[in-house]
């Protein structure tokens, strides 16, 4: 990829075709702030786009181009790959099935493939349906193992939740909750806040503040609830201070987001999934965006679903998916790429 432009180029995968993910896509390509900021290459099948644009009462100025056409950094208007892969007259609105799964695994794949080969800046997409996606790929566990299995990457990734200046990062992710003390370890808390520093710095942070919650009620009370805090957590924020993040903790996360939220902290690393996005979806469910960190390029979505209960009605709220693409393209700006991602056979297969 050549140095930054002015506007990157971010491959936008069609997510879920029985949710809301048509219109959205079609809402995206229509707005005048997107097209000042980034460049488009939407992945998909032109009639399920076409749909959603006409679920959402819009008609979006898209060229269509056949797999495999060269994408010039010169090109000035928004772009579709046409993989001609779903009838929408297969798909039923609001049920998860195995040819949406499909749908959406493959727009996913080519968008990552196009960023990993250096043609794309950023991968972004719009909601994926989980239960499809194990319908089409029973192996399937989340965007981040199937990321990393396209990309070939072998360093740590993780998920974030965006929400305008404030983020959340977490140590472990998907995983059983009884499974999440014995998965700490001050490696891994100390990784995760050395990944959030480092992915919160391309996103423009000079120097994150980051806070750490405790695992217990409390922070486990000096002991009386747990010794996690003092045993594994607060011995990894020592030594991310050491290495000059500015981490502190733990702190009670039942109060730790309040904090955030008032300007205390930039960030905040909790130790499992809900325990940061009950919070953050709680203080903006339709603007928070996720990222995928760790990769060699931005990868963003919008944190809410696939919205079932209103697909169809062409009333989908574009804020979360429009702060996604407008992330992606600010960092693609911040950390340009030179050189395509060196893939592992593996990651090929």
């Amino acid at each position: 990829m050549s140095q930054a432009r002015h506007r990157p180029i971010i491959a936008l995968a069609m997510g879920d075709p029985a949710g809301i993910s048509p219109e959205l896509t079609a809402k995206l390509v229509a707005l005048d702030e997107v097209r000042s900021q980034a460049r488009l290459v939407v992945i998909g099948d032109r009639r399920v786009f076409d749909e959603g644009a006409r679920i959402a009462g819009i008609k979006p100025e898209l060229k269509t181009i056949a797999p495999g056409t060269e994408v010039h950094a010169t090109d000035d208007e928004h772009l579709f790959i046409d993989l001609a892969h779903l009838d929408p007259t297969h798909i039923t609105r609001a049920v998860a099935s195995e040819a949406g799964g499909a749908f959406a695994l493959e727009n996913y794949r080519h968008a990552l493939t196009l960023a990993r080969d250096g043609r794309a800046d950023a991968v972004c997409f719009t909601p994926f349906n989980k239960r499809a996606m194990r319908l089409a790929r029973p192996v399937y566990d989340d965007e981040i193992a199937f990321s990393a299995e396209v990309v070939g990457l072998t360093s740590p990734a993780s998920e974030f939740n965006v929400l305008e200046a404030l983020w959340n990062a977490r140590v472990t992710s998907h995983i059983a909750l009884k499974d999440v003390a014995s998965s700490l370890s001050v490696g891994r808390i100390h990784r995760a806040l050395k990944l959030t520093d480092e992915c919160m710095r391309s996103a423009g942070f000079a120097r994150p503040r980051i806070a750490v919650a405790g695992l217990n009620p409390h922070a486990g009370d000096s002991g009386n609830f747990g010794a996690e805090e003092i045993d594994i957590i607060a011995p990894a924020v020592s030594t991310a201070r050491h290495d000059g993040i500015a981490a502190e903790g733990p702190f009670p996360a039942d109060t730790v987001f309040l904090r955030a939220r008032d300007g205390a902290f930039d960030a905040v690393l909790t130790m499992y999934h809900d325990q940061g996005q009950i919070a953050m979806k709680l203080l903006g469910f339709d603007r928070g965006v996720t990222l995928l960190g760790g990769f060699p390029f931005p990868i963003c979505t919008p944190a809410h679903g696939t919205a079932y209960d209103i697909a169809g009605r062409g009333i989908a709220a574009i804020g979360a998916t429009r702060a996604a693409v407008l992330l992606a393209a600010e960092m693609a700006c911040r950390t340009p790429r030179s050189q395509p991602v060196a893939v592992t056979p593996a990651a090929t297969a």
